[in-house]
């Protein structure tokens, strides 16, 4: 634009052949429109920076025209935006209605907004009146009335009474003079102290990993530690049997979702042979993958099958997530858990999850591995990054009920012979069973397993129903055999796949045999009470 001079006119007259001429009205018309194009670039050339604009739109012509039309477009589309109102005036539309100061306060008078949340379902009410409250300490012996008789306690996981234990109670004592009640910070932020890195080395050194990191929470833990690694795309294949916990963090994780039926390694392997066809098929991208199980399965206590599971993630590469959170303190010659019951070392598995609050009587939970996995969880996992760490006082109990696990092995034989004995006295009333008694119960939890899952074999239609009538054998056998056992509780509506209604027992190497088989006998005297025909 800047330094042409010649009129329009003279071009129109110089760029036609000789044989042609402009015809004599069209003549004052150019000069006109001449005229009128050199005022406004006499006037453009006048703007600061002007000769910078024309170098640009020349330049974007010559190698991108359409790039100087996309960019004219844009410009005028944001002068309209500017220019145009982002909202309509007051008073505007045809269904506008003018109110008066006197019409919006009685508007907003009888404005009822909806409750924070709807009112307690009989279930809701029945589930929260039926839940004990321990007074006094908790432990093997407790109470829960003031004044109340004594119960033997098989409703808490306090599998080698640890809760009693003095050396542990006496650790606390001296912990909490020397470092307070909390740390009031996260892992990341100053919340770190020395017991937690002596824990977390005790942690690793028992299980036999690189390097652990503590949480403070389990159920934490396993909700974050699970979408720290695994995003949308990626590939998780899960047991359908897996605990709520889970299922919070496959279902934050946004990976896709592929369930395998509940400890069958046949429909696992059906399930990743699925999987590896897709994958071929579509031509995608490869994705990381993993498997998500837990050891010992909280809702029904089954045992993983981790040879199989072990074998099959080499197969077809896969990293494997194992949930410890029962087993761990519980399973395995040491209390290693099920790595050390299976003779596995722990480095096969890529994450191990473990709870120090069932397993060794403090609080929190841990993930055990290599020191990659560890070391992304403190910068990735929102439960470390965001979660005031654990308190001081429980980081040296869990060391100290690590070294109580290291050097008396006889607790885990202890263990083994109570969960046998219980097991004996309801043997009788199981599906299969011995005898010629009437089949009442099934209780698919391992035999090995501390931890054991009652089902009725006959429940009544409704869950609803079925809660009643365990809850009634709750009753009955603290009324007649003093004892404290529970029902599972279960968030229903919430789960992916809600779990079958039963009894949790849980049975403690802590406990006398006298007082064991005392237990297995009232327990299996109520269910035939309760369910039994007449």
């Amino acid at each position: 634009m800047s330094g042409i001079r010649t009129p329009i006119s003279t071009l129109a007259a110089t760029a036609q052949p000789a044989s042609t001429e402009i015809p004599a009205p069209l003549i004052p018309l150019l000069s006109s429109l001449t005229s009128i194009i050199y005022t406004i670039e006499h006037l453009f050339n006048k703007i600061p920076g002007s000769p910078i604009i024309v170098r640009y739109i020349k330049s974007s012509y010559q190698d991108d025209p359409w790039r100087s039309v996309l960019e004219l477009f844009l410009l005028a589309f944001a002068i309209r935006t500017v220019l145009k109102g982002r909202t309509r005036g007051e008073g505007e539309g045809k269904s506008f209605i003018k109110l008066t100061e006197k019409e919006i306060d009685e508007l907003v008078d009888e404005f009822n907004p909806l409750p924070l949340a709807d009112d307690p379902t009989p279930a809701d009410s029945f589930t929260l009146d039926t839940v004990p409250i321990i007074y006094g300490p908790n432990g093997i012996k407790v109470k829960t009335a003031a004044n109340g008789k004594t119960l033997l306690n098989l409703a808490t996981p306090n599998w080698h009474g640890f809760i009693e234990n003095d050396k542990m109670k006496q650790v606390a004592i001296e912990t909490l003079g020397q470092y307070g009640v909390g740390t009031c910070g996260p892992s990341g932020f100053y919340g770190t102290i020395d017991v937690h890195v002596k824990a977390e080395a005790d942690i690793a050194s028992f299980i036999g990993t690189e390097a652990s990191i503590i949480y403070s929470q389990a159920f934490a833990l396993v909700s974050s530690a699970i979408p720290a690694f695994a995003k949308r795309g990626d590939i998780i294949v899960a047991d359908r049997g897996v605990n709520f916990g889970i299922h919070k963090g496959l279902q934050i994780s946004r990976s896709n979702i592929k369930w395998y039926a509940h400890g069958d390694m046949k429909d696992l392997e059906r399930v990743l042979q699925s999987v590896e066809r897709e994958r071929k098929r579509k031509g995608g991208r490869l994705t990381k993958k993993f498997i998500v199980a837990e050891g010992i399965f909280e809702n029904d206590g089954m045992l993983l099958d981790l040879p199989k599971v072990i074998e099959l993630k080499k197969k077809y590469k896969y990293r494997l997530i194992l949930d410890e959170c029962q087993s761990f303190g519980m399973m395995g010659a040491h209390g290693r858990g099920i790595t050390e019951h299976f003779g596995i070392p722990a480095t096969e598995v890529d994450m191990i999850l473990g709870s120090m609050a069932n397993g060794l009587a403090t609080g929190g939970g841990f993930c055990a591995g290599s020191q990659v996995v560890c070391q992304h969880q403190r910068i990735n996992s929102s439960a470390s990054v965001f979660s005031a760490s654990l308190p001081a006082m429980l980081a040296t109990c869990a060391s100290a009920a690590i070294d109580i696990l290291k050097t008396q092995p006889n607790l885990m034989t202890s263990l083994q012979a109570n969960i046998t004995i219980f097991r004996q006295q309801l043997s009788k009333l199981e599906a299969g069973g011995p005898g010629s008694e009437q089949k009442l119960i099934s209780i698919p939890s391992d035999m090995n397993s501390g931890l054991i899952h009652i089902f009725l074999l006959d429940p009544p239609e409704s869950l609803e129903d079925e809660e009643l009538l365990l809850q009634d054998i709750v009753d009955e056998v603290s009324n007649t055999s003093n004892l404290l056992i529970t029902r599972s509780r279960r968030l229903r509506s919430q789960e992916v796949f809600e779990p079958e209604p039963s009894l949790k027992i849980c049975v403690s190497g802590y406990m006398s045999k006298k007082d064991v088989e005392s237990a297995g006998k009232g327990l299996k005297a109520a269910i035939v009470k309760i369910c039994g025909s007449e």
